[in-house]
């Protein structure tokens, strides 16, 4: 079996994997029909990682006619799937997808209270764009990120002969 898993576009019978996902907010959690809205949406782009053939998270990108401004909408990974580089590699792919569509930059809410997700967030590349009080169903503060291409973050990795 994959040990790393795969990253792959989303498909209409995944609805289910990501509804369940949902339910790993505390608050502000997507319904069946947002889900199925966001899948067949031209305006919305959904991945799924999956694990041992299991979905074990999902990201949802979205983009407006017009706009050079792309937004991940939702992003989430099972707790017993964390620490496998998920979560990057979801953002990753929605990156590539947003670039091939031409877009410039990506934009993303985050729980002020999600230090792991903000620290991901901060090693790709995305800044702190405006503060949200308030901002969620439960009364938690947000943050709005954002990442424009050209902006990346340098390489951690020592460049090859050094």
């Amino acid at each position: 079996m994959n040990q790393q898993g795969r990253v792959r576009p989303a498909q209409h019978r995944d609805d289910a994997a990501i509804l369940t996902l949902e339910e790993l907010f505390p608050s502000d959690r997507m319904s069946m029909r947002s889900v199925r809205h966001f899948l067949k949406s031209p305006s919305a782009r959904t991945w799924v990682a999956e694990l041992e053939g299991a979905v074990v998270g999902n990201l949802i990108l979205l983009t407006r006619k017009n706009s050079c401004v792309a937004r991940i909408y939702s992003v989430v990974v099972a707790p017993p799937a964390r620490g496998r580089r998920f979560a990057e590699r979801l953002i990753r792919a929605a990156e590539a997808e947003a670039r091939t569509l031409g877009l410039k930059q990506i934009k993303l809410e985050v729980r002020a209270d999600n230090a792991a997700a903000r620290a991901l967030y901060a090693k790709l590349g995305y800044a702190e764009d405006e503060a949200l009080p308030g901002y969620y169903e439960d009364g938690a503060d947000g943050l709005r990120l954002c990442h424009t291409f050209g902006h990346e973050p340098p390489a951690t990795e020592p460049a090859p002969g050094l």
